[in-house]
This record gives structure tokens, sequence and C-alpha cells, in this order.
């Protein structure tokens, strides 16, 4: 098996979910950030991105936490 065909299959394991969704918390913190300073600056544009953003990642992290149900029920060991 390739190395290729490994990270490929790590991105759909179990595993590789949980270190997407942490991936995806690190991106929180940043447009949590960006609507702080731009709450403080009045910056009613860069708000809406980053409230666009944030809504963004909840949806993202929304469709990880179904696809790690789907594993889940998929998995005949823990099931």
């Amino acid at each position: 098996m390739s190395a290729l065909t490994k990270a490929k299959g790590f991105k759909k394991s179990k595993t590789g979910t949980y270190l997407t969704i942490g991936t995806t918390a690190f991106g929180a913190v940043s447009v949590l950030k960006q609507a702080r300073k731009a709450r403080s600056e009045h910056d009613t544009l860069r708000l809406i991105d980053a409230a666009i953003s944030a809504a963004a990642i909840v949806t993202g992290v929304a469709l990880l936490l179904r696809e790690l149900k789907r594993i889940g029920d998929d998995d005949v060991l823990f099931g």
C-alpha cells in the first residue's frame, strides 16, 4: 500500500475525522479574534465576514460529526 493510499484512508478514518475537528477548532479561535477586533473597531463588514466564517465552521463540524456517527455505525466491533 502506497503512502498516498494510506493518507487517503486516514482522512476517512475515525482518528482522521477527530484530527480534522481539532484543526477546525483552531480556525474557530481565529474567527473569534477577528470578530472581537471587528466589534472593537466598529467594522461592520469584517463582523459580517466573521459571522459567515463562523457559520461555515459550524456547518463543517456538523458534517464531521455526522461522518463520525456513520463510521461508528459501520464499526462491527463497537456496534
